[in-house]
C-alpha cells in the first residue's frame, strides 16, 4: 500500500524514508531522521508500538561484503533480486541455508533457468522437520535440479572486481553468479534495547499476553517479539507473517483503547519445492526432548487423493504424541499437490488440546477428488494412537 492510501483508507500517516535512531522513553517521544532532507526532529507519543520486524544472518566471512549476495527479508528485497535476474541474467546461483527462505528461492531460481546449487550445515534442509522428513524435501530438491550439499558449511567467498564469483566450504569451491542467504533472520531489537527494553528469547523483545513490553506506553509485535508456544509453554521467537499479522492487530486494538490477547504459537507453517508440500506445527522431535517429555512417532504414507483417482500422489504424515496420554505434540507433512493444507487439522487438534485418540472420530470430509475415505491425517493418528498403547 502507498501512503496516499493509508491517509484516503484508514487516515494514518505514514512516513516512508524516515527511520527512528532513538527512543526516550521517559520523555515519551523517538528521535526521528527524514533520509530525503537529511533533517532530524524528536516526535513525541503518548503510545509507541515497536514492530521493527527481523533482520537476514549475514555471516562475517571474508569476501561477505561483496555484491551479488542477496539477504532476503522484505518485500524490497525481493523485487531486487527478481531485477537482477531480469536485467544481468546470471547462469548460476548458490543458495546457503535451507530454510524456508533457501528453499523457495531455490525453486524460483530454478524455474528462471539456473543452475542452482544449495549448501546447509545440516544432515538434512528443513531443521524445523526431522531428520527423516527432512530426508523427503531434500530428495524433492535434487529431483527438482538443485545440486544439493549437506553437511558444508559456508567459509568464505571468492571475490573478483568487488562481485561475488563463487563460494567457499570446507569440502569444494561453487562457481555463483549471485548469492542469495538463507540463513534464517534474528529479532530486529537493537533500538528497543538502546531505550532500555528488556530482550528475551534470541533478543527478542517479551511481551505479555496483550503485546505490551516491560516499559509503560510501549507495545511490540511481530518479528521482533516473544511468543509462548502452546505446547511446550515455553517463550520462543518464531518468524512468520501469520504471527505477525495476528499480533499486530491485537497490539492495535488495544492501543487503540480496546482490550485484545494473543494466546499463542504453535509455528504451523508450510511451504512448496515445484510439485513438493511442506508443512509442520508443534514440536518437532529435538524440541520435545528439550521439554523433558517422553513421546512416541508414528510415520504413514498414503495418497492426497482416492488411489484409483486421477492424480492422485503420495502424502507423508508423521505425528509425534505424548507417551502415556497420547496428547498430540506435533505433525509434519510431506506430499504432492492437496498434501500441506492437511496440517491445519493438526494445528487445530493442538489448539484444542486433543489427544491423538480423540482425533481418530473426527467427521473429515471425503470425496474421491479430495480423500481417501480414510484421510492421511486419521490412518497417521490411528497408527499414533496404538504406538501410545503399545508404549504405556
Amino acid at each position: 500500500m502507498t501512503p496516499e492510501e493509508f491517509k484516503t483508507d484508514y487516515g494514518i500517516d505514514a512516513r516512508v524514508l524516515h527511520e527512528v535512531e532513538e527512543i526516550d522513553p521517559k520523555n515519551g517521544r523517538v528521535l526521528v531522521n527524514c533520509l530525503e532532507s537529511k533533517k532530524g526532529w524528536w516526535e513525541p507519543y503518548d503510545r509507541l508500538l515497536i514492530a521493527t520486524g527481523a533482520l537476514p544472518f549475514c555471516p562475517r566471512v571474508p569476501g561477505s561484503d561483496a555484491r551479488g549476495i542477496y539477504g532476503l527479508h522484505s518485500l524490497q528485497s525481493g523485487i531486487t533480486v527478481r531485477n537482477v535476474v531480469d536485467a544481468e541474467q546470471p547462469k548460476t546461483a548458490v543458495v546457503i541455508g535451507g530454510g524456508y527462505i533457501g528453499l523457495e528461492m531455490a525453486e524460483a531460481l530454478i524455474m528462471r533457468g539456473l543452475d542452482v546449487s544449495l549448501i546447509d550445515r545440516g544432515v538434512q534442509v528443513m531443521n524445523t522437520l526431522d531428520p527423516d522428513m527432512g530426508a523427503l524435501v531434500s530428495d524433492a530438491l535434487i529431483e527438482a535440479g538443485v545440486r544439493l550439499y549437506r553437511e558444508e558449511a559456508l567459509e568464505a567467498f571468492e571475490v573478483a572486481g568487488g562481485r561475488v564469483r563463487a563460494v567457499v566450504t570446507g569440502k569444494r569451491t561453487l562457481p555463483a553468479d549471485m548469492v542469495i542467504l538463507g540463513l534464517g533472520v534474528r529479532p530486529n531489537t537493537e533500538l528497543a534495547a538502546k531505550a532500555g527494553i528488556p530482550l528475551g528469547v534470541r533478543n527478542a523483545i517479551p511481551v505479555n499476553d496483550r503485546m505490551q513490553t516491560a516499559i509503560h506506553g510501549i507495545w511490540a509485535a511481530g518479528d521482533c517479539v516473544e511468543s509462548r508456544h502452546l505446547v511446550s509453554r515455553r517463550p520462543v521467537n518464531i518468524a512468520l507473517g501469520t504471527i505477525a499479522n495476528k499480533q499486530g492487530r491485537v497490539a492495535g486494538i488495544n492501543l487503540g483503547g480496546g482490550y485484545a490477547t494473543f494466546p499463542g504459537v504453535l509455528g504451523t507453517a508450510a511451504s512448496k519445492i515445484c510439485k513438493w508440500e511442506v508443512a509442520r506445527t508443534g514440536l518437532n522431535e529435538a524440541e520435545i526432548r528439550e521439554t523433558g517429555l517422553e513421546f512416541v512417532s508414528a510415520r504413514i504414507k498414503s495418497t492426497t487423493r482416492a488411489s484409483y483417482y486421477p492424480h492422485s500422489g503420495e502424502i507423508t504424515v508423521k505425528v509425534l504424541a505424548e507417551r502415556g496420554s497420547g496428547r498430540l505434540l506435533g505433525a509434519q507433512i510431506v506430499g504432492i499437490e492437496g498434501a500441506a493444507k492437511r496440517i491445519d487439522i493438526f494445528a487445530t487438534a493442538l489448539h484444542a488440546g486433543m489427544s491423538v485418540q480423540e482425533m481418530i472420530n473426527l467427521d473429515l470430509s471425503y470425496a474421491p477428488p479430495y480423500s481417501n475415505a480414510w484421510d492421511p491425517v486419521l490412518i497417521a493418528v490411528r497408527q499414533a494412537d496404538k504406538t501410545v498403547k503399545q508404549a504405556s
